[in-house]
This record gives structure tokens, sequence and C-alpha cells, in this order.
């Protein structure tokens, strides 16, 4: 899944691709590298981020999906937390809706993307963007973020959305600890008794800049590969990224690894 945000704010790419040309440009470059789906953000969920408008969102997003839906083959999402943005997305040409808050931040998210059979990404997120990061803590860690994605695919089922188009993610980030983070991913195959593709986004995030003793700007590629590489032993299906084609490139040699053990 490549990462696509059209935002001025994201913590990696902000600004990067506001501009709606290089926006596209970019999405047809990453089809070409070997990505699966194309992921397009209109809001920052960041650390800190500030919360952005249904309006500006939409206005940030709908021309981008519209126009790469034209270029690329593959399925587009829209990485949202707001019903109206998802639906406009959708018209627009989007099939998936990739949900930081699972479905529990707007009531109407799960309706609208049953009533399109769209297909949809419920994460893990304990707390909000602009608070999440302010020492989280858990009991049991599996437990409790399983525990919340099980609910998440309950609001899908009951809304009528297709079991078979709920893709589970256990939010890297999104309200973890370093320690919290680096255990999720060696954990990582306690999430298949879900019954769900499990998705993963580790891309350029903050724990492998702690790890790695990495500033926000320093280069975390390498970091990120590792942890892909990581996400993939231990029953990944989906990376979510911004460097597509050295990801798709360590996916490719460690799918042919893993096969060697059947």
């Amino acid at each position: 899944m490549g990462i696509l945000n059209v935002t001025p704010d994201s913590f990696s790419d902000g600004g990067k691709y506001a501009d709606r040309r290089r926006a596209v440009e970019r999405a047809v470059a990453m089809a070409g590298e070997g990505a699966g789906i194309i992921d397009v953000g209109g809001e920052s969920t960041r650390p800190g981020a500030r919360a952005v408008s249904e309006a500006e969102e939409t206005a940030r997003v709908i021309p981008v999906i519209a126009a790469i839906s034209k270029r690329v083959r593959i399925p587009i999402s829209v990485d949202t937390r707001k019903a109206k943005v998802a639906e406009a997305a959708i018209r627009a040409g989007a099939s998936v809706v990739n949900d930081v808050s699972g479905l529990k931040y707007d009531p109407a998210m799960a309706k609208v993307a049953a009533g399109y059979g769209a297909g949809v990404v419920v994460m893990h997120m304990k707390g909000t963007p602009a608070d999440m990061q302010r020492s989280p803590r858990y009991g049991d860690l599996i437990r409790e973020i399983k525990a919340a994605l099980r609910d998440s695919i309950r609001i899908a089922r009951a809304a009528g959305i297709d079991g078979n188009k709920i893709i589970i993610d256990p939010g890297i980030g999104f309200g973890k600890t370093v320690k919290h983070n680096l255990e999720i991913l060696n954990r990582l195959d306690e999430f298949k008794d879900l019954g769900k593709p499990v998705c993963v986004g580790t891309s350029r995030k903050a724990f492998i800049g702690a790890v790695l003793d990495l500033p926000a700007e320093g280069d975390r590629l390498a970091g990120t590969i590792a942890t892909c590489v990581i996400a993939i032993m231990n029953g990944a299906d989906i990376l979510r990224v911004h460097d597509v084609k050295e990801a798709a490139q360590a996916a490719a040699i460690t799918g042919r690894i893993l096969k060697t053990r059947d």
C-alpha cells in the first residue's frame, strides 16, 4: 500500500504532494514500483496534528483520487475518519476506506462503506492524533488491541460490510511507546486469529528514529525495511509504506525465503 499524503503537515512528506499533478505522478510511479493499493490522505494523523474541516479534507483528496482513478488500475483507498469525505472519495474512484479510528470516530462511516460495497481497513488507535502519544499505557497490550479490533470488526459486520472486505491494522505509532511498537511487531502473528488480513504501517515512524537515534528528517529507510521484513515473517499481509520500490523488493525476497519452508 503506497502512501500518498496530499497534506501540508504529514510527519514525513508533508507538502511534497500537495500539488495535484505531482500527487498523480507519484501515484502512477508507485503503481509501477509494485504498489497494490494507493492510499490517499488529506488530514495528517501524526502525533499532535491539527484537525482539518470536512470541506478542506474533501477539497484536498477528491480531485487527486478522481485523477488517479483514470491513470492506474489498482485499488485506491482513502485515509479518512469522516464519512462524508469517504463517500465523496468512493464516488470519485476509491474502493477502500482506511479509517485510523477503526470506524469509531464517525458513526456514519460503517454504513457509508457498506452502502457502496467498499472495503475497510480498521486500525487501532489509543486516544486521538492530538493526544495519543501522551504517556500511552496498557495492562495487556496485545489483548487490548485485539479486543478493540474485534469491536471494529463487529461494527463493520453490523453495518453490512462484507466480511471478506475487512482488513485490520494494529496501529503502530498510534498511542504506543517504542517498546509497544516493537512488541506488536514481535507478536504480530497473534492477530491472525482474528481471521482478517493484517496491514502494518511502520514507514519512517518515530520509533525507528528512536531506536536508530535518527532525527525526524533522518534517513529511516533501512530501519523501515527491517520492520517490513519482520512484519512479513510474522504474518503481515499488507505493508503501508512511502518507499514502495524498496519495500516491494524486500517483500519479494522475504516471500521467496518463506516459501522454502513449505
